[in-house]
């Protein structure tokens, strides 16, 4: 059973309705009582960084979360604004993030031929091998809409990397806890691919 975080910010219909279509079951709650019952965590997310870390810290979400992930150490999936969340901050805005990864995230430099947000279909490259990319086809791609990025302070946290004007980090990893900047249920079957992984994590 994923249980996925509902904070008022993610895009959860999409994720529970790709979770059924492959098979694994799902729930999502905001409830604290329930989050501390889960066996792995989707921290989804789409919207403003410092909007998601005030309900996050005001709900009693962070401790319930932080048990989870860095006392109990279950698998947990961090996507679009989620993987954000895992770093300890973004130039969007001024709060410190969860700092489960230690990793920034920045925007996407100010270039003439660079259109921002980064949205559409790009590729990805490996980067540290992991369970939560095994198993990818050659040239795998997934759906992206992002106006910032990450970067990793450590290259061993890098688990996929992204072309799009620079080089950056589209999947971290740090032991039990994982991000993805792109959408995978958005993202036909390397989306499932990678949901699969995560499942049998």
């Amino acid at each position: 059973m994923i249980t996925l975080i509902d904070y008022g910010m993610g895009n959860l219909g999409s994720i529970q309705n790709m979770l059924r279509y492959i098979g694994v079951a799902s729930k999502t709650t905001s409830n604290l009582d329930e989050i501390k019952h889960a066996d792995k965590i989707i921290l989804p997310g789409v919207g403003a960084f410092d909007k998601a870390m005030e309900h996050i810290n005001s709900s009693g979400l962070r401790e319930v979360l932080e048990q989870k992930a860095c006392v109990d150490k279950i698998p947990v999936l961090g996507i679009c604004l989620g993987m954000q969340l895992l770093t300890r901050g973004s130039e969007e805005g001024v709060l410190p993030g969860l700092g489960w990864i230690a990793a920034d995230t920045r925007r996407f430099p100010n270039l003439p031929t660079l259109k921002v947000p980064h949205m559409g279909w790009n590729l990805v490259y490996p980067g540290t091998a992991t369970r939560l990319t095994r198993d990818f086809e050659e040239e795998t791609r997934f759906y992206f809409v992002h106006s910032y990025y990450v970067t990793v302070d450590n290259p061993n946290n890098s688990i996929l990397k992204t072309q799009y004007g620079i080089e950056y980090d589209s999947a971290i990893q740090n032991e039990n806890i994982y991000g993805v900047q792109f959408h995978p249920e958005k993202s036909h079957r390397f989306g499932m691919r990678l949901l699969k992984n995560f499942a049998e994590l």
